[in-house]
């Protein structure tokens, strides 16, 4: 169950950071309030799960959803750029993230 909350956790990281770009572009106040909710919401799910994932472990997990997530985000939806060395990147920060799943 820990590992599910730690995924959902970083999903709502995600959803936080493309809730700050809204705020960013037009401050409206539906923005402020996903936004708010988003991050609250991470933090207690990636609190919960650090109560049997080690804290290292969880950390570094959920900032690399959040990354990654972020990342291919803004190049779908902002069409950010998609250079092969951005991809490289993103793909070992995902290796990374796996990796510690398999230590755990």
């Amino acid at each position: 169950m820990s590992w599910l909350a730690l995924g959902l956790a970083g999903c709502f990281e995600v959803l936080g950071v493309l809730n700050l770009k809204r705020v960013a572009m037009k401050k409206g106040w539906s923005a402020i309030a996903l936004l708010i909710v988003s991050f609250v919401c991470s933090f207690s799910l990636l609190s919960y799960a650090m109560v049997s994932i080690p804290m290292g472990t969880a950390y570094a997990i959920w900032t690399g959803i959040g990354t990654v997530g972020a990342a291919v985000l803004g190049m779908v939806v902002y069409k950010e750029p998609k250079e092969w060395k951005r991809l490289l990147f993103i793909a070992m920060i995902l290796a990374s993230a796996i990796g510690l799943k398999l230590t755990v």
